[in-house]
């Protein structure tokens, strides 16, 4: 048995005081015991659930600042878009493990501890399945591994270009998956799953999989997995779904499939309110991602009415253009303020501070998307614990209450000084256990990448 004495602890109900955290060998929290004392343990300061990281596309890090430069006309998703497929069409296996590495380094210093990876780059450059065909699944599952965070794995169907089963295009033929495809991909990863490793599905959006085929993969799918799409993103694809089906992507979702608890939507930034309550009703999660749905342009998701109906939410750092969960969760809340023209919007009845209630939520919503028991301290919770800073001077002479306010919104510095994922230590005063190492391998894959500009 481990422990861990926090003078202060982020519980599911609130800070308590004097809490004495312990685990077993697996890594599961076995008790955890307030008004405790901390003779002869080691004692922090402050003790917070790790945040659940629910959208990735792992191999968009190596992505980052590269594509801030302007076009000869007016640059938007699918723009990048184009410019993401001609990144991906050279990425190999190693590459996509050594980036994956890197990126779970970064999340797991910021505060993140579980991930749920979106992972659709499937095939080989020329189109062909890999001998193996969840060889490039394998390796980001073994980048987590050595970074040591929390994985769901979720292979993409992925089978047209665009509503009305349009054929892919060129560019994306290493994406391309139909239902029994991913159904293999799914089956052999089922030996890596653990209490680190859960496996789900995602279909990529109702552009690039058929409501028949998704029925087709849930059908199989154990019941309990997590099922992740993206939906309603962009502008262009809710004209595209009017034009098509004469329905809205989320209501034609919500008409066709039955959407519920297991259930991320992610991103679902463009609604109407038939949609908002629709989604809250179903019991699904919202999986936003803040700092990507504005670098892409993309809108912001209608919060206050979701969360007034009693939706659920998650956040995400999808492409990657930041690896904070601090930095998703404050701009999350500051587009609703922009919005607004308010302040102080993510709040309930019985939560007034607007950080605490960001922080529990995401916790909850992350861990229902995650599919993991993941995202409080409890027994039977994976015993991810994030330690905050308290020597920094953001955090001098705070009342309890204030200290997730400047956590989330004062300053620019990252605050999560360790980090323990199931029961290790993986960030000790800031740094990576394996940072170098991993920081060497990702060098290399950059210049690798680049040689093919």
């Amino acid at each position: 048995m481990s422990q861990l004495f926090a003078r202060h602890a982020l519980l599911p109900d609130g800070w308590v005081k004097n809490v004495l955290i312990e685990w077993d060998a697996a890594g599961a929290i076995t008790a955890v015991t307030a008004g405790a004392e901390g003779r002869g343990v080691e004692a922090v300061e402050y003790a917070l659930p790790g945040m659940i990281n629910l959208h990735s596309h792992s191999f968009q890090r190596a992505l980052g600042g590269r594509t801030e430069k302007a076009g000869d006309s007016k640059d938007s998703f699918w723009t990048w878009r184009d410019l993401m497929y001609r990144f991906a069409r050279n990425i190999t296996p190693e590459h996509i493990e050594a980036i994956a590495a890197q990126l779970f380094s970064e999340c797991l210093r910021h505060g993140y501890t579980s991930l749920c990876e979106f992972h659709y780059v499937q095939r080989a450059p020329d189109g062909a399945m890999y001998p193996r065909p969840a060889e490039t699944a394998e390796r980001v599952i073994a980048a987590a591994r050595l970074a040591g965070i929390g994985v769901t794995m979720l292979p993409v169907l992925y089978s047209y270009s665009g509503f009305g089963e349009l054929a892919l295009k060129p560019e994306q033929r290493r994406f391309k998956t139909d239902a029994q495809d991913v159904l293999r991909i799914v089956e052999s990863l089922e030996p890596r799953r653990d209490a680190q490793v859960e496996v789900g599905v995602a279909p990529h959006s109702l552009r690039a999989a058929s409501v028949a085929q998704i029925g087709e993969v849930l059908v199989t799918l154990p019941k309990a997995r997590p099922v992740h799409i993206h939906i309603a993103e962009q502008q262009g694809e809710v004209r595209q779904s009017l034009d098509w089906s004469g329905r809205r992507p989320v209501q034609w979702l919500l008409e066709k499939l039955d959407v519920d608890r297991r259930w991320c939507l992610i991103h679902a930034t463009h609604l109407v309110e038939d949609e908002v309550s629709g989604i809250a009703h179903s019991g699904a999660v919202a999986g936003l991602c803040p700092t990507t749905e504005a670098n892409l342009g993309d809108g912001l998701f209608p919060l206050e009415s979701f969360l007034a109906q009693g939706g659920r939410f998650g956040i995400g750092s999808d492409s990657h253009v930041s690896q904070s969960a601090v930095e998703e969760l404050r701009w999350l809340e500051y587009g609703q303020r922009l919005l607004h023209q308010r302040r102080n919007i993510a709040v309930s009845d019985g939560e007034r501070n607007v950080a605490d209630f960001l922080w529990q939520g995401a916790l909850r919503g992350g861990a229902q998307a995650a599919g993991r028991p993941v995202g409080a301290l409890a027994p039977g919770h994976r015993a991810d614990i994030v330690v905050l800073d308290d020597a920094h001077p953001n955090m001098f002479g705070l009342a309890l209450d204030e200290v997730l306010g400047s956590f989330v919104f004062s300053g620019n510095d990252n605050l999560v000084k360790d980090v323990m994922v199931g029961g290790q230590w993986v960030v000790r005063n800031q740094q990576h256990v394996a940072q170098q190492a991993i920081a060497a391998r990702f060098k290399q894959t950059l210049a690798e990448l680049r040689e093919f500009r």
